[in-house]
């Protein structure tokens, strides 16, 4: 019998260690590049241990905790302490600067903060002057010399330990009340401060369900999967979907070092499923196309058959039909010589389900991955539903929509085509700011999401665009830039892109090429040039483009056509502010700080 009735996720946590005892709960990669093994029970005594430490330093139910830190299972530990003792956890996204960082930590009235390396620490020692309420900081690294108020997690783990109060952990974990706050998670504002998103142990119970009840059988094989954890941790998207789900179900996470070198731990871990944004499939399926453009003839020639095939397999794969006569044996054969060897250069060979979310995936990006054999399972969300609202099933899958509403969920389009979405998981508010609260739900009591969509008759829902990105032309016409982009993403020389056309008398772009293709173009044509700046002067590397926005905008109405374009020879990131941290467009950022190259592609009349 469990030992802990299953309202909150440190029950769930709680219950599974019984039920799991030495089996890994996640695998980390040591300094020697070797993954090491962290079973269910080494997890439980750290939680515990450090536990009982935020309870021998007066945490209360309510209090406030910062968590500042990449992925990692200190991460884990870290989180199912402060839940499991009814505290808030309140993660910082581990790229923020020292400024934002202050900003999340005075707002949320956090009294703690948990920091991960010496540099996230010392940028948390740079505003604590400004920081009155916060109290102790707790690295997960050890440190070279001590500093004073920063404690060495090994310390913190030895000092419960020696303190150990069980009665009162397990009492705080059956007093939660599933209907309080578990976290302030602050949305990375494209505008303005962030807003603090309230989510309770509920919204985040109730998530979790939804998301195995979208398809109940792959759960049942839950023992012999392992996934791949690479996005943030302070996101929703990665903390319900990629922790929380894997958590309650007793599937293995390993961690990923970084997004950089991500395609080498794919190879390293072999995972079964992933959840990812789409850039992670952008990049995949441009380099492979890449690579092949510059193959012998027999091979290119091999793979277009291949993917001919792949193409052909799309309604099976995505309505779960059996492959069958003909069709059979030619996709057993394009497997053999083709998509098994991809696979499996890719660490992909055992990969059976990737969730893709944060973002719309184009359409030929999950075709690539879909006529492969790997089930691209797109969903949506947003922070303020913990976050998932839709999702497809892998037994129907729509490529290009976001799928129907999960199970609990209701959605409806709204004035001016808003989705509109209720359900558990929606979230409480926004901390201290009732106006912001207020405005973010109608009347009736439905989330505003902020997306324009549509909905077909099977229920599957198409996003079309964000009500605050709509470019509305000089001449009155409401273009939404994210289709577009999305259709110039399937070049293989576009890496990033923005359409600018605002208050504009036509649609303009600022285009960062992908290099790599670029060059090796260039040098096929036989085409000279000393840097990026030079190679993006070029007349021919000019028209190639010209061609390219033509090619995949050929769908798109005359006032959807683009008419100018600058090529930039810096990539886009989050280091210098034009991405979000979940790499999502700042416009606002951009619109700024190439407002003088924007206006020159509109010279005055």
């Amino acid at each position: 019998m469990a030992r802990f009735e299953e309202t909150s996720i440190p029950a769930v946590f709680q219950n599974n260690v019984d039920k799991f005892g030495d089996k890994a709960i996640v695998a980390y990669k040591n300094h020697d590049g070797v993954y090491i093994d962290i079973s269910w029970k080494e997890m439980h005594e750290m939680v515990r241990n450090l536990g009982y430490f935020l309870l021998s330093r007066g945490v209360k139910p309510g209090d406030k905790v910062s968590l500042f830190s990449p992925n990692r299972y200190e991460w884990w530990v870290a989180d199912l302490a402060i839940l499991s003792i009814g505290a808030v956890n309140v993660p910082i996204y581990a790229t923020n600067s020292p400024e934002e960082s202050r900003y999340i930590i005075e707002n949320s009235d956090a009294k703690m903060c948990f920091v991960a390396t010496k540099e996230h620490m010392d940028k948390i020692l740079e505003v604590k002057p400004k920081l009155p309420n916060l109290g102790e900081i707790i690295s997960f690294d050890d440190l070279a010399s001590p500093n004073g108020g920063v404690i060495e997690l090994k310390a913190a783990l030895k000092e419960g330990s020696e303190n150990p109060n069980a009665a009162e952990f397990d009492n705080r974990i059956r007093n939660i009340n599933s209907k309080e706050m578990a976290t302030i998670i602050y949305t990375s504002g494209t505008t303005g401060n962030p807003k603090g998103v309230m989510l309770s142990h509920n919204n985040f119970f109730a998530n979790v369900r939804q998301i195995y009840s979208v398809d109940p059988p792959i759960f049942e094989r839950a023992a012999q999967m392992t996934y791949l954890s690479f996005l943030p941790l302070a996101h929703s998207f990665e903390r319900t979907v990629g922790y929380y789900v894997p958590l309650s179900f007793g599937i293995k996470v390993c961690f990923a070092e970084d997004f950089a070198r991500i395609l080498v731990n794919f190879q390293e871990v072999r995972p079964t499923c992933i959840v990812s944004v789409p850039r992670l499939y952008e990049k995949i399926h441009t380099g492979i196309v890449s690579k092949v453009a510059g193959a012998p003839p027999v091979k290119k020639a091999l793979f277009n058959w291949a993917m001919g095939v792949a193409r052909e397999n799309l309604p099976y794969i995505c309505n779960d039909k059996p492959r069958s006569g003909l069709f059979a044996f030619k996709y057993n054969l394009a497997n053999k010589i083709i998509f098994s060897k991809l696979k499996n250069a890719l660490g992909m060979d055992k990969l059976e389900f990737a969730f893709s979310g944060g973002g719309p995936l184009s359409v030929s990006d999950a075709e690539f991955f879909l006529g492969m054999g790997i089930k691209v399972v797109e969903g949506f969300g947003l922070t303020e539903t913990t976050p998932v609202t839709n999702a497809n099933k892998p037994s129907k899958i729509k490529a290009g929509t976001v799928g129907p509403a999960v199970k609990d969920t209701q959605v409806r389009i709204g004035e001016g085509g808003e989705l509109l979405i209720k359900g558990p998981q929606v979230m409480m508010g926004y901390y201290k700011n009732d106006e912001a609260t207020k405005e973010a739900f109608t009347d009736d009591g439905f989330f505003r999401t902020g997306d324009i969509a549509d909905i077909d008759s099977d229920g599957y829902v198409k996003i079309t665009g964000r009500i605050k990105d709509l470019i509305i032309t000089s001449g009155g016409k409401n273009i939404s830039p994210q289709n577009i982009e999305n259709s110039l993403k399937a070049s293989p020389y576009i890496e990033q892109v923005a359409i600018i056309g605002d208050n504009r008398k036509y649609l303009s772009a600022l285009i960062v090429p992908s290099f790599a293709d670029l060059e090796s173009w260039a040098k096929e044509q036989g085409l000279a040039f000393s840097d990026r700046k030079e190679l993006i002067q070029n007349e021919a590397v000019r028209q190639l483009f010209a061609g390219e926005l033509e090619a995949n905008t050929k769908d798109y109405a005359r006032v959807e056509q683009i008419r100018k374009f600058t090529l930039l020879d810096t990539e886009w990131s989050q280091e210098t502010d034009e991405l979000t941290p979940t790499l999502k467009l700042k416009r606002r950022v951009v619109n700024q700080k190439y407002a003088s190259i924007i206006d020159s592609m509109y010279p005055p009349e």
